[in-house]
């Protein structure tokens, strides 16, 4: 299928149904809410696969995606397109500040030997378990014997690869990271040009990163961690799939281990396994 002019593309408009329908498959298969006001930035994301594909019309692009059962390939795309990616290196630096001050060395003298384990739930571009990454690696600075790994998930394999390749803009870098974790934690590239840093292979090496979708019925992680970050994401649920996020991420928080929401989201009357230490920052019972 292929339009014979390329001023078609641009004037390829999604409905109301079309993003009514659309709309309700992202919501049931991936919890986020799209309200009508979303309709135009959807439109304007996946007219850049309407292009690739050299599909004319929302029409038979729908019919692209939903044919056949669902095509899952070109599924995976439209959750990369719908993905809000916004993060920033030390956002809400109070949380670090905390993991810095007293949880890591709280385990420290409670789990000797153990592996400090870290989950960035809704990872993004990597900014944050890259964060993560830094902190526990100077904490490691001073105590050698720690050891520690950082796990991060996404829904968009797109933002994940970027993750892993740990390219980051000299915008994104400074002057969110302080001076001196530049120069020990990135690499600048030697092309001027470009201006871009890239994060040290050895911390790297200690962040994996995995594809998840939180509406999944259970998230096949085999690790329990000490530390949790979900932030600035159950702002995109509804609220009872919110509690329900949070119960199956619960199951891999060790007792005693923390969990760190972001500071426009409540965890108030839920029923989470979970005390409040203060405020966004809660502890597994």
């Amino acid at each position: 299928m292929v339009f014979n002019d390329i001023r078609d593309i641009y004037s390829a408009e999604l409905s109301n149904e079309q993003f009514a329908r659309l709309g309700a498959f992202i919501n049931r298969e991936t919890g986020i809410k799209m309200p009508p006001d979303k309709k135009i930035m959807v439109q304007a994301r996946l007219k850049k696969r309407l292009k690739e594909l050299s599909i004319p019309s929302f029409e038979a692009y729908l019919a692209y995606v939903f044919g056949n059962n669902g095509n899952h390939s070109e599924i995976i795309h439209v959750f990369d397109a719908i993905s809000t990616n916004k993060t920033d290196f030390f956002r809400e630096p109070i949380h670090f500040s905390f993991l810095k001050d007293h949880v890591l060395p709280e385990f420290k003298e409670k789990r000797k030997g153990s592996i400090f384990k870290v989950w960035s739930a809704a990872c993004s571009s990597g900014e944050e378990p890259y964060t993560l990454a830094m902190c526990v690696n100077e904490f490691l600075g001073v105590n050698p014997s720690f050891d520690y790994s950082i796990f991060g998930t996404d829904i968009s394999t797109l933002i994940l690869k970027m993750a892993t390749n740990g390219v980051f803009t000299e915008e994104r870098v400074k002057p969110a990271v302080p001076a001196y974790l530049v120069q020990k934690y990135f690499m600048k590239n030697r092309d001027a040009i470009k201006r871009t840093f890239r994060i040290v292979p050895e911390l790297r090496a200690k962040v994996t990163f995995n594809r998840l979708n939180f509406m999944d019925e259970s998230y096949h992680i085999s690790s329990k961690f000490d530390v949790v970050f979900c932030r600035n994401v159950l702002i995109y649920f509804d609220r009872n799939i919110q509690e329900a996020v949070l119960q199956k991420i619960c199951r891999n928080l060790k007792p005693g281990g923390y969990l760190f929401h972001g500071h426009s989201e409540s965890l108030l009357g839920m029923d989470l396994p979970l005390k409040n230490v203060q405020p966004t920052i809660f502890q597994r019972i």
